[in-house]
Formats: C-alpha cells, structure tokens, sequence
C-alpha cells in the first residue's frame, strides 16, 4: 500500500474574510469586556483552551455559543457576527 498524506485544513477557508472578522470581534468584546480567556472558560465550564481556539478559529463557534458569548461580554451576538445595521 502506498502511504497516505494527510493534510490540514487550510487555515484560510473560503469564508474566512467574515471569520476572522468574528474572531477580531470576539476577542475584541471580550477584552473590552475586561474578561481573560481564563475567566470566560471558567463561566462557561469549559477549558480556557475552548476559548483560544474560539478565538483563533480553530474550532467553529456555533449560533448557541455566539449567543452566550456575547451574554458574557454584554452585547448581541449580531453586533459580535457583524451584522447590526
């Protein structure tokens, strides 16, 4: 058998123009927030490592998720994808 290569996503997904809008948002409101990853994984219940890949789009945040981050740093989460008016 020949051997197999597995390969990464690209970090640069088609759509990622409007995602790494997000991400700069999140991390953005949770700053402004005055909340460390540490504390918003601790309030979440999950790994402050949740968080950072959050943050830095290695893992996909879903419309639940959006919404309960933007709870904890005080906005909407349309104001957080971007979309507010």
């Amino acid at each position: 058998m020949g051997s197999q290569t597995l390969t990464r996503a690209s970090s640069s997904p088609p759509h990622s123009d409007r995602g790494g809008e997000l991400r700069a948002r999140l991390r953005r409101a949770r700053l402004a927030a005055g909340l460390t990853q540490t504390q918003v994984a601790a309030r979440l219940g999950r790994p402050q490592s949740f968080v950072s890949k959050c943050e830095s789009g290695e893992r996909h945040i879903k419309v639940a998720e959006l919404e309960t981050f933007a709870h904890l740093y005080g906005t909407t989460p349309e104001r957080l994808y971007g979309d507010d008016g």
